[in-house]
């Protein structure tokens, strides 16, 4: 009695019942899945099978993310095509994508292109949903813009994690792992009535394991010879209160803490930079270059003499009130939240055993999330109308601190690199006051011995810089479907946004910082008479960002107002029970933002950070069918988008610019399948995406700063970066009893996708070829359930691939200084850019026993 009334009175977004492979599959007599019955989502908000919604949704059940081993949002991307999930330079920087279309997460002033929502509550940058997501429920994958009921943000899809409900049934749960690279987990749970009309539920998880890399370590002073570890805890505390038939409240705290090492990068190509790197550092400092600098072989051994410490605090309340209003056929949801996370890093920021530049984990290279958020909607049904209204309001404060420490191989490495190696002191030539051509000519033709001495760079703390960026939102939608007969609905959106936003900040040298670059801007006029055309290059390279004398104590302060509507039409037609045709269109909106760094052009500071809102149009034509007796579902659908000043976070080897693309087009199918077979406990399920995912043509007229533009020339017509053309996963997932109480399970599943790109500038280096990735399990446990022991692997075939390739910081140069016959600015025989990248895990293995009570 009380059972049924808690998933009667509690079935919102947050707390529906498991349906693809449990509840809401009708079953035999015996309990084993034959049929579909109901697959139940909540893409819009309400209660509805997921064959009658008119939105592409991958549904990911407890049990499919069980067998596919699934613990974060990293691990979905193998159970879902179209769905890439990225990290770089520590696991902050996680970024998501769909279609083809993300947002590059380096960057905090930049909110996603994908979101994260967690049993109802967003989670405003892809990074501060990452972790360990508990004992979960089901995951649901939209796909295209979900902005109408999910608010801005949302312009690619959204991922949205529903947990386990408090349960007035005790039952307890444990979960011992022991793997491969010295992992180590436990995780257990306990639910249970307090009373009865509270039940709670308090899980906990702590999990180990050495890194996936072997890092040489140079100068040092590090001395961790791993990285890209982990180590965290994390711990979730629910209540769910049922005062009386009509009303349900669940209050959810969470709190984790991650200390681990990520990330460090491996060189993939090293170019003339190294005998300067050699000769500066213990050992050879980076991997020796292949013959004629050409990419070399898979490897995971990084070097760093600096330490690449993470830590990250993530905690959050939830309060979600459920009434039903009888009189009205409606409920009134309300969903509160509060939420704090912090991540404090350090890192070697030219990822060499050479002592050039890093960030120290001392709180100045750091930020925070804290927001507060407050939805409040009213849905309900008439014969004829199933109607929604609501309003949702937010604020939020993001602090960053950026620095960066010279190391004291930094002064000579940067007068090497401007004499091609020949001289150590050559940094000096140009900033001593007071030169003339004639005198520094004569302290290049010496190498510096002859009046030179002008300052370097020193050692230590060099800059730090500060930024707070407050926001305030507020929205109001509605979404309304009106059954205009018992085949043909017509559903309408509409959402108003209003968007805030203040940045203040201060970005400052620190002690005589900036002085080398003060000094050689003093001497230009003799260092062009004497260097001509390297001029330009030899004040770029003294006044790069952090050594740039003209951000020394410089105060920002920005604001900005915006609105925006955004809103679906849909239109379904049910040809007979068993099949769905739909067409839709949706607008969403990504908000405007500041990029929260030192950009410059040339060695001028830009005046302003702002970067415009993103919108797209998306249009799409599908079916949803229910096949062989409803054993089988095959769904399928074209999609056509269009993103308007797309937001490109781009690394071009000293800094990261956000540069706003006036087009982006995104356009495929979508194809999904699951599949009872007839034999007993045999599933399949699958799923396809087809995406031409393309910029527009564009010109350097057509850019916020046309400066941009060398760096960005390959992008117009271009593949998006990690768009590839095709993507499928399937899986496999056999159960059987063995007599004597006993039962086996057998799951594979994998996904492959075709080659793409994974620079945001698409450099050739930054290309990776197609590649499949594959997990298995092995169950063997108690019919009851009451035990399970697991045998599993990740990455089952070891594959080797690239999450992310970047420039590597200070070592050479991609782009030519002219445009290319071909309108670019890049040109192959003469890139001398270095080049690292951000691996995929290894395969991993190892043994999990699991214990229900």
């Amino acid at each position: 009695m009380r059972l049924n009334r808690t998933l009667r009175t509690t079935a919102s977004g947050a707390v529906l019942g498991a349906a693809l492979l449990g509840g809401g599959a009708a079953m035999a007599q015996d309990g084993q899945v034959t049929t579909v019955d109901e697959i139940i989502v909540t893409a819009q908000l309400r209660e509805q099978s997921l064959q009658e919604v008119p939105v592409v949704v991958t549904t990911l059940s407890e049990e499919a993310l069980a067998n596919a081993g699934v613990r974060d949002i990293k691990d979905v991307q193998v159970l879902t095509p179209g769905l890439t999930v990225t990290s770089t330079s520590s696991e902050a920087s996680t970024t998501a994508r769909i279609r083809g279309v993300g947002t590059v997460g380096d960057n905090p002033g930049l909110e996603s292109s994908v979101g994260i929502v967690i049993d109802g509550v967003y989670r405003s940058r892809n990074g501060v949903g990452f972790g360990d997501l508990g004992e979960l429920e089901r995951i649901e994958v939209l796909k295209g813009p979900q902005g109408t009921l999910f608010g801005k943000n949302t312009s690619a899809g959204v991922i949205n994690v529903i947990t386990q409900l408090p349960s007035f049934t005790p039952e307890y749960n444990l979960e011992l792992t022991a793997g491969n690279y010295g992992a180590l987990g436990a995780a257990g749970s306990v639910s249970g009535p307090i009373t009865e009309t509270l039940a709670m539920r308090l899980f906990a998880a702590r999990r180990v394991r050495d890194g996936f890399y072997d890092v040489n370590t140079g100068d040092g002073p590090r001395t961790l010879t791993d990285d890209n570890n982990q180590d965290y805890w994390t711990t979730r505390g629910q209540l769910l209160f049922l005062p009386n038939d009509n009303t349900s409240i669940r209050l959810i705290a969470d709190y984790s803490k991650r200390e681990e090492y990520c990330c460090t990068g491996v060189s993939i190509r090293t170019g003339p930079t190294f005998g300067i790197i050699d000769g500066l550092s213990n050992g050879t400092g980076t991997r020796p270059p292949a013959t004629g600098f050409g990419e070399l072989p898979f490897s995971r051994e990084a070097f760093a003499n600096r330490g690449s410490d993470q830590e990250m605090t993530d905690r959050g309340l939830s309060a979600e009130v459920n009434i039903d209003i009888p009189s009205m056929n409606a409920r009134l949801t309300s969903i509160t939240s509060w939420r704090d996370w912090e991540t404090v890093n350090a890192q070697d920021i030219d990822y060499t055993g050479a002592d050039i530049l890093y960030r120290e984990k001392d709180g100045l290279y750091a930020y925070t999330v804290e927001n507060l958020t407050q939805e409040l909607r009213l849905a309900g049904t008439t014969d004829r109308l199933d109607w929604l209204v609501g309003v949702f309001a937010t604020t939020e404060s993001i602090d960053r601190a950026d620095s960066y420490y010279y190391g004291a191989d930094y002064t000579p490495f940067i007068s090497l690199l401007l004499t091609n190696g020949a001289s150590p002191a050559f940094v000096g030539c140009l900033t001593r006051p007071g030169q003339t051509a004639a005198t520094l000519a004569q302290c290049a033709g010496s190498g510096g011995a002859v009046n030179g001495g002008g300052p370097g760079f020193g050692t230590g703390l060099g800059a730090v810089d500060n930024y707070t960026q407050d926001t305030t939102s507020f929205a109001v939608f509605t979404n309304n479907t009106f059954r205009l007969t018992d085949q043909f609905d017509v559903t309408f959106g509409l959402r108003y946004t209003q968007d805030s936003k203040e940045l203040t900040g201060r970005q400052d040298n620190v002690g005589t910082n900036g002085q080398a670059c003060g000094s050689a801007l003093a001497n230009q006029a003799a260092i062009g008479a004497v260097l001509g055309a390297s001029a330009a290059r030899a004040l770029g390279v003294v006044c790069l960002p952090w050594a740039n004398v003209l951000f020394d104590n410089r105060s920002i302060d920005e604001d900005f107002d915006d609105s925006e509507v955004t809103g679906t039409l849909k239109a379904t037609y049910r040809l007979n029970d068993d099949f769905m045709v739909y067409g839709s269109y949706a607008r969403g909106y990504k908000s405007y933002g500041y990029n929260m760094d030192r950009v410059q052009t040339g060695v001028t500071p830009n005046a302003s950070l702002f970067f415009p809102s993103e919108v797209v149009d998306s249009y799409e034509l599908g079916f949803k069918s229910t096949l062989l007796d409803g054993s089988l579902l095959f769904n399928a659908t074209y999609f056509n988008q269009t993103f308007e000043n797309f937001q490109l976070n781009t690394f071009l080897g000293t800094a990261f610019v956000v540069e706003s693309i006036p087009e982006l087009t995104s356009e495929g199918v979508d194809v999904d399948l699951l599949w009872f077979t007839p034999v007993e406990g045999l599933t399949l399920t699958g799923g396809l995406t087809y995406a031409q995912t393309e910029y527009g043509r564009f010109t350097a007229a057509d850019l916020t700063v046309p400066a941009n533009f060398p760096q960005l020339s390959l992008l117009p017509g271009a593949q998006a970066s990690f768009a590839p053309e095709w993507s499928g996963s399937a899986s496999i997932n056999y159960e059987r009893s063995l007599g004597n109480g006993l039962q086996m399970g057998l799951s594979l599943s994998g996904k492959y996708m075709t080659e793409y790109n994974t620079g945001s500038d698409l450099l050739p280096f930054k290309q990776q070829d197609g590649y499949g990735l594959f997990n298995g399990r092995i169950s063997i446990g108690a019919e009851s359930e009451r035990w399970t022991v697991d045998l599993w692997a990740q990455n089952l075939t070891d594959e080797e691939y690239y999450q992310v390739v970047y420039n590597s910081p200070l070592q050479g140069s991609a782009f030519a200084a002219t445009a290319q016959p071909d309108g670019t600015f890049y040109n192959p025989a003469t890139d001398t850019q270095g080049y690292s990248a951000f691996l995929g895990a290894p395969r991993t293995w190892g043994v999990t026993l699991r214990v229900s009570y």
